[in-house]
């Protein structure tokens, strides 16, 4: 099997989504094609004129037995470009879509990344998503800007896309589930937050969070992680600057095995995210031994028991000090159990569902 890989946008969570697939199936031959996380607009609209007239314009139209593709892949005007992919069996992989974005008020509105997703689900054979609250709500905002649109609209387009859609999440790498558990007790009640430090990840939620919790005087130490930026929300600095007694590992911490090492030793991982369609990092730390507390929203509900979530601020602050209390007394905190998401359990389902679209079998 001859596959073409191709990451229009090739972030974190998608690097490590495209290195495990290609590592499940090392009897395939893979070729892979990724471009920069960076310059979002022009990426999402200008990879096919990248690929399809670039340097890889030749490699493009080699005779290939499948191409796995982003959603971040312009797939209608790449196969226009280069004819000859349109007539290989295509599957797209869903981390994300343009209608359950938060929207910066500095941010220009504009609705050609919605119509980028709707031409490349069309395009694709097989669409793969991460969660069901990815799937529904590109569904739901599709259709809702369809109804906008002045006329000639086609019907049957909704349909037709989640007639080929498939839930099959991101795998969590095997490792994760080998480490030895920590021995926590006796040590302060420690958090671990991690995310990029921007504006959709509620940095003031996290801040209220902390002073709620300061003012029910609980004893807690912080991890506050994560990619940070020239112009990321002042929340980031208010916390270093009022928190600092409470602050333990701060920022970015690039090498993996000391980033997990940080995760093993914390009794709770935080999320405060308005923007997650998987939300890799919770699930992460969780298989590590963290028990998480995350919002009662996004794809979280996809994932975690009702226990695990909060609904707002006074709520996470509530369970925050239970789970504190809990820890205090040396009672275990509850623990998600993540094991029937790693690598070696779904990726021979990848494969099977792969397989299916190039005549190889049957769903």
């Amino acid at each position: 099997m001859h596959v073409l890989l191709l990451s229009a946008y090739d972030a974190a969570s998608h690097r490590q989504w495209r290195r495990g697939l290609v590592a499940a199936m090392p009897d395939w031959h893979w070729t892979q094609l990724t471009l920069p996380p960076r310059n979002f607009s022009w990426r999402v609209r200008g990879n096919s004129l990248s690929w399809g007239r670039g340097e890889a314009a030749e490699l493009m139209a080699r005779p290939w037995d499948l191409v796995v593709a982003t959603s971040m892949t312009d797939l209608a005007a790449l196969r226009g470009l280069v004819p000859r992919i349109g007539l290989v069996p295509t599957a797209v992989y869903f981390h994300e879509n343009q209608f359950a974005y938060p929207r910066s008020e500095k941010a220009a509105h504009s609705i050609e990344p919605q119509m980028l997703n709707i031409y490349t689900a069309l395009c694709g054979d097989m669409l793969l998503f991460n969660s069901e609250f990815n799937r529904r709500t590109l569904l739901e905002g599709a259709e809702r800007l369809l109804r906008r649109l002045p006329d000639c609209v086609p019907a049957g387009i909704c349909e037709e896309i989640a007639a080929k859609s498939y839930l099959l999440p991101v795998p969590l790498e095997d490792a994760l589930f080998e480490a030895e558990t920590q021995q926590l007790k006796g040590r302060p009640f420690t958090l671990s937050w991690a995310a990029r430090w921007e504006y959709d990840k509620r940095p003031d939620r996290l801040l209220h969070i902390l002073q709620g919790l300061e003012a029910a005087g609980v004893d807690f130490r912080l991890n506050m992680l994560g990619q940070t930026f020239r112009n990321s929300p002042e929340e980031f600095a208010l916390i270093r600057r009022d928190f600092a007694h409470r602050l333990l590992s701060v920022g970015f911490v690039e090498d993996k095995n000391q980033y997990r090492g940080i995760l093993r030793q914390s009794h709770v991982f935080l999320s405060t995210a308005a923007h997650e369609f998987q939300g890799l990092a919770a699930m992460e730390a969780s298989a590590l031994g963290c028990s998480p507390l995350v919002p009662d929203e996004q794809a979280y509900p996809d994932y975690y028991p009702r226990e695990m979530r909060f609904a707002d601020v006074p709520d996470a602050i509530a369970k925050l000090c239970a789970l504190a209390e809990r820890h205090q007394m040396g009672r275990e905190l509850p623990l998600a159990d993540f094991s029937r998401y790693r690598w070696k359990l779904l990726g021979e389902k990848y494969r099977h569902l792969l397989v299916s679209i190039t005549g190889g079998g049957k769903i």
